[in-house]
Order: C-alpha cells, then structure tokens, then sequence
C-alpha cells in the first residue's frame, strides 16, 4: 500500500515524499479513508506510530477540496492539544503537510501574549490548532468564531482530563456547531474517554491497531530498586558507567526537576529542565537545545511526555514514576519512535510500589528488575507482578513470649527492619464532562 492508493491528492504526496514518507502506518492506513469518507473517528495506537498525520493529511485535503473561504476571525478546523509543547509539535507537523497547498495554519496556547494570536487570527485560519484555556479566552474576546467550524479534532483526549481540562472541554462543546466532524485520537483510551466520546462522536468508527494500553516493543524497559534518597547518586552512577549521551528524565514535581537540574549542573554535567512555571520561551529554548544535543540532560515533568519528538532519542529515565499509569506509556514512548530501538529505565523506591504495579497492570507486563552493586535499598521494594498485587514477604514468626508482663499485649503487624508495608491502590479519579445537547428550559 503506498499513500497514492489511499486517494491523497498530489500537493500531499510531494510533502510526504519530502518528508522521508514511504508507505502508511497501520494507524494511517486506516484513519486516511476514514476522515475522507466523513465519519468520527476514535482511534488509538501506540505513540510514535504516526498518528498526527492519521489525521492532519486528510484533514488538509478535505479542507482543500471542500467548503468555502475562511472568514475573518474564523476557522475551519480546530485541533486542541492538552499542553503547549504538543501543540506546538502538531502545529509543526500540519504546517509540512500544508507546504503546497493554500491553506492557513496557526497555534494558541497560554503562556505567553495574547494580542499576537489576536492579531493573527483577524484574517480568519484554516487550521487552528489549541490549548483549550487560550481557545476560550480568545473565544470570550470575540477574537475567534467557531460557526464556519467543520471538524474538530481532540489530540491525546484522556491527558487533557488527567490535567483537569473537563469543565473546558464542556464549554469548547458548547460552542461549536452541531454539524460537523469529529475525530478522537491517542496512545491510551480509559473507560473515561470512552465515556466522552459516546457524547461527543456521531456513529464513530473505532481503530485499535495495537493492544489496548501496550507500550511499544522497541523499546527495552527495566527498573532498578533504590532508596529515594539516593536516586540522583544512582542517576549519575548510571550516566557514567553507561556513557549516555541524550537522555530525557522524567521527575513527578517541578522542584524535583530544579533540584536535579541543579545537582548535574553542579557536577559539571550539561543539564537544563523543563516544567508548567517556566515561562514558554524558557521551555522552548530548553526543547531546542536538546533536540540540537546542545544539552545532554533534559529533565522534565509530564509536560514533555507528549508532543516531544526528538529523532533517535536513546534513552528516556523515570527518575520518579508517574502517579497516573497511562502517562509510563507516553513517556517512554519518546524513545523506540518510527522502527528505531531504545532504552527505558525506571528508578523506584520503596513507596512507588504501588505505582509500579499499576503500571504493570495496565502494560500486562512484569518489568525486570536490576539491581546495582553498592545501590541495594535499604528499603526493600516489594516484588510486583503484572495481575496488579504486591507480593508480600512472608513474615518473620513473632518472637515468643516472655514470662510476666500481666496478660496479652496488641504488638501490632510485625514488619521487617526497613520494610515499608504496601497500602491499597487507589485509582485517581478523573471527572468526565457531561454535554448536555437538549434545549435549554425557559426561565
């Protein structure tokens, strides 16, 4: 199959072509017939596999071939990404598509002034691509019409309600036009993005081209138990013994990430990092210098776990694991992209068992754990398995009892030296936007 055979007009096969495009991935061999033809679309593969163009390249040629001129302050089509860095990589992946075609493009995202997008949008855009909180203030500022609106796409759907965009998404729905297109694409579909799009989506079609929530086999996973507190010791230990060149670290808070930045850097290690309290020309840049492997440490929170593509990035480290299990797929899946081989490593404490059993969960697979000589937790890290239980040690026998004392005392749950108990799993709950499409009642 080749990209001529799914109907794709010329102007779209010379930008593919240029591009290094050959022949469909399994997600775009399906998607392209699909937008074409008209349906809603849920489509979910794994990250890496070309999803952007799934449903950027036929988007650009309805587009093309369909409806009448952009007017002022409008747009055609609109893409909402959950983070700045992912719109600005989907914004960049339409814009080469669009090469030799008359069309417009442009991204918003928060962060940074809102005149120039105000500015920009006057002329009316093709192809907008979001973050949903700019997409509503510059709605709100009578910046941006939706009614010329004819489809809609929502890019990673299931990280914008992990990071609390639900109510937003209500309003974005409430705002655009009954008719029209909608397309829902990811890596991972929870219960809950099915839920949203059984609202949202008219008769969609569903494409899995990979097992459900399965990160991608390219890339080589382990974990090495350690102590919290000495992760970076173990971090840069790790560096050195293995001679990495680039590698992106994923820390779970943001003084995680400046912490850590400051140690390497205090060791002479080229590092910077990226987190939602730097300003986006700081992220950027930092984005900028990695990629041109000016930098060769980025650490980073989940804002980079999706939308950052960095050609044969080797190695990706979870410094701390991810609270939500999905976000070990995104993450990891930075590394592995297009054919290309990679390495994921995960540092775990003690209290992220219960993480790294959600995660193997979720993965159905039990991850293989290495430990390092001089780097054996003081904390044992209990074993895991994929069925989501932690395997306890068998308990040691109480000591017997000594004579006296006046009758039976309540010693408690005997527990290891060093040993942290395991506590139950509790899933985070994401709450869900409900639409309500019926009439309003009249006050």
């Amino acid at each position: 199959m080749t990209f001529a055979t799914l109907g794709l007009i010329e102007p779209l096969l010379r930008a593919l072509e240029a591009l290094g495009y050959q022949t469909p991935t399994p997600v775009q061999a399906q998607a392209i017939p699909a937008v074409l033809a008209g349906r809603d679309l849920m489509a979910a593969a794994q990250t890496g596999t070309g999803k952007t163009a799934g449903f950027a390249v036929p988007l650009l040629q309805l587009l093309t071939m369909e409806g009448p001129k952009v007017t002022a302050n409008s747009v055609r089509a609109l893409i909402l990404c959950p983070t700045r860095e992912l719109a600005e990589q989907v914004h960049a992946s339409v814009a080469q598509y669009a090469e030799h075609l008359p069309l417009t493009t442009y991204a918003v995202y928060g962060g940074v002034s809102i005149n120039p997008q105000m500015m920009k949008l006057r002329k009316g855009v093709d192809i907008l691509v979001a973050t949903p909180g700019r997409l509503i203030d510059l709605f709100r500022q009578n910046a941006l019409k939706l009614n010329q609106l004819q489809t809609l796409v929502l890019d990673e759907a299931d990280r914008m309600l992990d990071l609390g965009f639900s109510e937003e998404l209500a309003n974005i729905y409430r705002m655009l036009p009954k008719k029209r297109q909608t397309l829902l694409f990811s890596a991972t579909f929870s219960d809950d993005i099915r839920l949203l799009a059984g609202q949202m989506l008219n008769d969609p079609l569903s494409i899995e081209v990979s097992p459900r929530n399965v990160a991608a086999n390219t890339v080589k996973q382990w974990v090495v138990p350690v102590d919290k507190k000495r992760k970076a010791e173990l971090f840069v230990h790790l560096m050195r013994k293995g001679k990495w060149k680039q590698v992106l670290v994923f820390a779970k808070t943001r003084n995680g990430v400046d912490a850590l930045v400051d140690k390497l850097q205090g060791l002479g290690i080229n590092a910077d990092g990226i987190h939602g309290d730097k300003p986006q020309a700081t992220r950027q840049r930092a984005l900028d210098r990695f990629k041109a492997s000016d930098v060769q440490i980025l650490v980073a929170t989940d804002v980079a776990a999706r939308g950052l593509d960095i050609e044969d990035l080797p190695m990706v480290v979870n410094f701390d694991l991810p609270i939500v299990a999905e976000d070990y797929i995104h993450r990891i899946g930075r590394t592995g992209r297009a054919g290309n081989t990679g390495e994921a490593i995960s540092l775990v404490c003690a209290d992220e068992v219960n993480m790294l059993s959600a995660i193997e969960m979720l993965t159905r697979q039990t991850l293989t754990r290495k430990m390092e000589q001089d780097f054996e937790p003081e904390h044992r890290v209990p074993d895991t398995d994929a069925s989501g239980q932690v395997v306890k040690k068998p308990k040691k026998p109480k000591k017997p009892k000594t004579s006296g004392g006046g009758g039976k005392r309540n010693l408690g749950k005997w527990v290891e030296s060093g040993e942290v108990a395991a506590e139950p799993s509790i899933k985070p709950v994401r709450k869900v936007p409900v639409f309500n499409t019926g009439p309003r009642k009249k006050k």
